[in-house]
């Protein structure tokens, strides 16, 4: 795959995180900053920078883990443990992603393409919304 420009580095993701990346884990982080801003980009490519930035390093931070989860899957939303029953219990959260890149809620939004409630017509987009009926 050729470089894609990126809207963070590998050093943004490392100050998010709780743990020290490999030098693998520093490689694959590149190659998901890619990744980051080829999805952000189909979202809302006029976003502002900061903001694809910070969304790229959730992004990241999230398909990677930062070091705090102990165990929990990437993704889930509930869990359970036993000891000498040997029993584990996890509920995936509703996007069913683990360890996969993609934007929630809050990142939509701050790309500005959260819950819009409306409609646009194709017509409406190729004429710049002058479409006189």
């Amino acid at each position: 795959m050729d470089s894609y420009p990126t809207y963070a580095t590998v050093n943004d993701v490392q100050s998010r995180m709780t743990r020290t990346m490999t030098e693998a884990e520093q490689t694959a982080c590149e190659n998901m900053l890619q990744d980051a801003a080829m999805i952000i980009d189909a979202y809302n490519v006029h976003a502002e920078h900061e903001k694809k930035a910070l969304v790229s390093c959730r992004m990241v931070v999230r398909a990677m883990g930062d070091g705090t989860d102990a165990g929990i899957p990437i993704g889930a939303s509930q869990g359970s443990m036993s000891a000498l029953g040997y029993s584990q219990s996890w509920t995936m959260g509703s996007s069913g992603a683990s360890g996969e890149l993609y934007l929630g809620k809050l990142e939509k939004k701050l790309l500005g393409v959260g819950d819009r409630i409306g409609s646009r017509s194709p017509i409406e987009q190729s004429t710049g919304g002058d479409c006189k009926w």
